[in-house]
């Protein structure tokens, strides 16, 4: 119904097109189109052959399909099927009458939640010991069109308001879509302040609710019912869970002499003989990946292949940018839990040893501040080895969870790092004919295609159109006019 990609390539947008505006050159870029395409089920986003805004529409409808909003979908299928069946094409107009046959299956298997068709998240929990498992309900349009459940970790004292109001805060910081109302269990800690946090990106206030009595209640129940099956049903699994990121922090800590680890920041740095040098953090959290906390930089100060210079640079924007998004947060009076660079890890991980340290160090003591860091080191076949940290090599069992997890980290700084360097390397290598035209730089060449929005168009135009295009003298048009004459 709505094409989306499944590849990973760069998708070739209008202002990346080939010098001549045709698509026959595209594949250049990015290979041929892939099985899907030529079976129809893909409108080769990758090649160019469709447009930027088009395809924007089709994400937009699939996201609003999955949101359980089927009317457009139904809709846009019957008028479908009724052009096929005026055109005697039986077989197309069959295809649509049994997709919508399926969406109605679908939606009516639906559970009505509630008469009023608001959107809201029912939000339950359960724990035991140490372990905590949060359910939660997604409801749209008055229907239940999905579920999830979540595991967290607790320490000895916590609540049921804590640990409710630790899952708001770490959940829909990442998620792209909030509802109107949430319904929670219990009350939650400072309950006014998050409301606006939530809010702060939408047309509509997110109301927090905890729900005293009737249908709304016994949802809450039911969430709460739902996660106490889970934690009794999973409960071994979890507990395996536990020991590869509990457990493997826990062992670093000792190894390190260290305690109260949770929070994890690796760095690396990519580069191809100085070739457009960037920079990746990655964050664990009790031992996982917190990916919606993960950041990228490309290299600004330094010039060539200067790896303790790029680390110092990055390490030096991350830090300076937190310390001054905690000062408006603490003139605000708000949790440094709800920034982006405001909270600070634990502990520094850097892929390298003594040299990529010492920088750190270096950097973390001109800003005043005092995070230990240790570093990652690889042996001569570019395997994990074990930490650096206080000036001594610390060995690690090659068998234990701490080993492994401190390579899972390595390798996804690398992965985050090298994966932006290759982003940023395939859209340099997008050439224009307007690149060979004297005068015409990346500026005037966007500027060109902005206002003729194609090059045929820019072929045809005359002197005088292209003296009044944007940013345009009259010797760069007159250049541009002889280019092309």
């Amino acid at each position: 119904m709505y094409h989306i990609r499944n590849c990973n390539k760069s998708i070739v947008t209008d202002d990346t097109l080939t010098a001549d505006g045709e698509h026959k050159q595209v594949p250049k870029i990015n290979g041929r189109p892939c099985l899907y395409y030529h079976i129809g089920q893909c409108d080769g986003a990758c090649q160019g052959y469709i447009s930027k805004a088009d395809y924007r529409e089709n994400i937009n409808k699939a996201i609003k399909f999955l949101e359980g909003n089927y009317k457009d979908t139904i809709k846009e299928l019957e008028e479908k099927m009724m052009k096929a069946s005026e055109a005697l094409d039986f077989e197309k107009a069959m295809e649509c009458r049994d997709l919508i046959n399926s969406i109605n299956h679908v939606a009516g298997n639906q559970k009505i939640t509630t008469h009023q068709f608001e959107d809201r998240d029912i939000i339950g929990y359960a724990e035991e010991g140490n372990d905590a498992v949060v359910q939660v309900f997604f409801v749209r349009n008055g229907k239940l069109i999905g579920r999830e459940h979540f595991y967290m970790n607790t320490v000895p004292g916590d609540t049921g308001m804590d640990i409710v109001t630790n899952f708001i805060k770490q959940y829909y910081v990442g998620t792209p879509f909030i509802p109107r109302e949430l319904f929670v269990p219990t009350e939650i800690e400072d309950e006014e302040l998050i409301s606006k946090w939530l809010s702060r990106n939408q047309n509509f206030t997110v109301k927090i609710v905890k729900p005293k009595k009737g249908q709304k209640e016994k949802l809450v129940e039911l969430a709460n019912k739902n996660a106490r099956n889970l934690l009794e049903q999973n409960k071994e699994k979890y507990r395996r869970e536990k020991q590869k990121t509990i457990g493997a922090v826990k062992e670093i800590e000792e190894l390190l002499n260290l305690t109260n680890i949770h929070r994890m920041e690796a760095y690396d740095i990519s580069n191809t003989n100085g070739y457009e040098s960037v920079g990746s953090m990655i964050v664990y959290e009790d031992g996982k990946p917190k990916r919606n906390s993960y950041r990228r930089f490309k290299i600004k100060w330094i010039k060539g292949a200067d790896d303790y210079g790029s680390l110092a640079e990055v390490l030096t924007r991350r830090f300076s940018h937190g310390l001054e998004e905690r000062e408006k947060m603490d003139e605000d009076g708000r949790d440094y839990e709800l920034g982006s660079f405001s909270k600070f890890p634990d502990i520094i991980m850097m892929d390298g040893g003594k040299g990529q340290v010492n920088v750190a160090l270096e950097v973390l003591d001109k800003l005043h501040l005092n995070i230990p860091v240790c570093g990652m080191v690889k042996d001569d076949n570019h395997r994990t080895r074990g930490l650096y940290y206080n000036n001594i090599e610390i060995p690690i069992d090659r068998n234990s969870e701490a080993f492994k997890l401190i390579t899972r980290i390595q390798d996804e700084a690398h992965r985050f790092a090298i994966e932006f360097h290759r982003s940023l390397r395939s859209k340099k290598q997008v050439k224009s004919i307007l690149d060979d035209i004297p005068g015409v730089g990346p500026a005037r060449r966007k500027a060109l295609m902005q206002h003729f929005k194609s090059i045929d168009n820019i072929k045809e135009a005359s002197l005088e159109n292209l003296e009044q295009a944007p940013s345009m003298t009259k010797n760069i048009a007159k250049s541009v006019y002889d280019f092309f004459h």
